[in-house]
């Protein structure tokens, strides 16, 4: 998902959302080529992911991120009910989401 922002002239940050073991929502960075600037991967991933899945309640789906999320990614992830997420190349435990 890194790649594919960088690819698309966005910044080099990408996320999915993975439920049972398979990935249930993408997302690629698109602030810079939407002019949006809650286009975040995360905010992506979140987004396609109660799309595909027909729900806003995402309970018993993780996270993956290229970084850690900002307070906005981790505020929507927690409203969603992301159960935890995880981010970084060492792929660094953030537990559950929180409201900052």
């Amino acid at each position: 998902m890194r790649r594919i922002a960088i690819e698309r002239g966005d910044q080099p940050y990408g996320a999915v959302i993975v439920k049972a073991r398979v990935i249930v929502g993408e997302g690629v960075s698109a602030v810079i080529t939407n002019n949006d600037p809650t286009a975040h991967a995360e905010m992506q991933a979140i987004r396609d992911a109660a799309r595909r899945l027909g729900t806003r309640d995402l309970t018993g789906c993780d996270m993956y991120g290229t970084s850690r999320a900002c307070p906005m990614c981790e505020a929507a992830a927690y409203w969603a009910r992301v159960t935890s997420m995880v981010h970084g190349a060492s792929m660094a435990d953030a537990g559950a989401p929180r409201l900052p």
